[in-house]
């Protein structure tokens, strides 16, 4: 098979970005889509010419690193991964366009590589719990609804890859949150935490620069691991009973606005 792909090219963080054009031939339908950017990158390295950046770490959908956006929608045109993404999944003939992740709270490091850290400290601010390790109780001495199990595990699949944010139109980081406030709101090892999670949470998100939701579904729809806009809905939830507890004197946060 074989593609043009406009590929976006940034120096740095100081340089203006553009589009750089490749063409890329006899590749493998079966290959990834990681795995053609590595022979156009082979070919760029024969010809002593700057090769493409771009992240990757498993290849195998499961630690988010990979983060492209194809044909303007992140991950590509299926909803799985980059890594996962295969190149029979394109017209041969096809023109393609790669670009980063595209928020302003992800700033470009070079060409397709972006600093995603922000959700690091979203996560720092109140995506864990105080459960100490070493000898447990009785597992049975903390019994889990089936239903309750299920919820929160459909949450805790989240791989913090970001295309939710890259896929709003507004920025938000909402359903990345939902997802981590769900899934250790519902666990009896995470109500240590519970009465301020949320409240911290959401407070990062709104000094890091993320935008608030408002209802468009995009996020959901591009999320490689399907996880529902329901866990928005008990993020709001969890923030609004937090609230209770808090100072009426303390600053709004974008829930609350």
């Amino acid at each position: 098979m074989n593609f043009t792909l406009e590929i976006w090219r940034q120096f740095d963080t100081g340089e203006e970005g553009r589009y750089e054009d490749f063409t890329v031939e006899g590749i493998d339908p079966e290959a990834s889509f990681l795995e053609m950017l590595d022979q156009l990158n082979e070919r760029l390295t024969e010809e002593e010419r700057r090769t493409v950046a771009f992240d990757s770490d498993c290849r195998e959908g499961i630690c988010g690193t990979c983060s492209l956006v194809i044909n303007d929608t992140p991950h590509g045109p299926r909803q799985v991964t980059s890594c996962q993404t295969y190149m029979r999944d394109f017209e041969d003939g096809a023109t393609i366009r790669v670009e980063p992740f595209r928020s302003t709270t992800f700033p470009v490091i070079r060409d397709l590589v972006t600093d995603r850290s922000a959700l690091d400290r979203v996560i720092q601010a109140g995506g864990y719990t105080g459960a100490t390790t070493g000898p447990q109780p009785e597992p049975n001495s903390m019994p889990v609804a089936p239903e309750v199990q299920e919820k929160a595990m459909d949450a805790a699949i989240c791989i913090g890859c970001g295309a939710c944010v890259a896929a709003c139109p507004n920025g938000a980081a909402m359903l990345f949150t939902g997802a981590k406030v769900t899934h250790l709101n519902l666990l009896p090892q995470g109500q240590a935490e519970r009465g301020n999670r949320a409240n911290s949470m959401v407070e990062q998100m709104d000094e890091e620069g993320f935008g608030g939701c408002t209802n468009f579904g995009e996020c959901s729809r591009v999320c490689p691991q399907e996880i529902s806009l329901d866990v928005i809905g008990m993020l709001n939830r969890e923030y609004r009973k937090a609230r209770l507890s808090r100072d009426p004197k303390d600053p709004p946060t974008m829930l609350a606005q």
